[in-house]
């Protein structure tokens, strides 16, 4: 197996929901999956155009943040996010390749900002990882997904 791939910047930065990259959720196109996973929280057209207008993804899940989401978010949020990331990676074959690329490698987005729902945290004493790493399980999902229809 191959060694673990624990953060999404640098030559891994096509891993993570920031990188540009166009996808569409109910008739627009957004930037960035950060982009279009925040404007998902809300059915308003118009707080929709301002979350796809957001200069930057870290902008764009600030508003985010402040959107009240849906009381059913959470029973759809993260197959959500799954199909933007599919979307992302079956849209810019260039991309695909460089998922597939990553071969068996455990996906884990490592962050320093202490998501232990998306991400992991390193443990400064042990080294361990701590969290649940949904966005790095979702994307080693659409890796085997790719994979499958190679």
């Amino acid at each position: 197996m191959s060694d673990p791939i624990t953060e999404f910047r640098g030559a891994y930065f096509f891993l993570s929901n920031f990188y540009p990259s166009l996808v569409e959720y109910e008739n627009l196109e957004y930037p960035t999956v950060e982009h279009a996973y925040q404007a998902a929280k809300t059915a308003d057209i118009d707080l929709r155009k301002q979350v796809q207008m957001a200069r930057t993804p870290a902008g764009a899940k600030a508003m985010g943040r402040k959107i009240p989401p849906p009381p059913d978010w959470r029973s759809y949020n993260l197959q959500l996010m799954e199909d933007l990331i599919l979307q992302k990676f079956t849209r810019y074959p260039d991309l695909r390749e460089q998922l597939l690329a990553t071969g068996d490698a455990e996906l884990i987005e490592g962050n320093t900002w202490n998501d232990r729902f998306f991400g992991m945290t390193r443990d400064k004493k042990t080294g361990a990882w701590y969290g649940h790493n949904q966005l790095g399980k979702m994307l080693m999902r659409v890796r085997e997904k790719l994979r499958g229809e190679m």
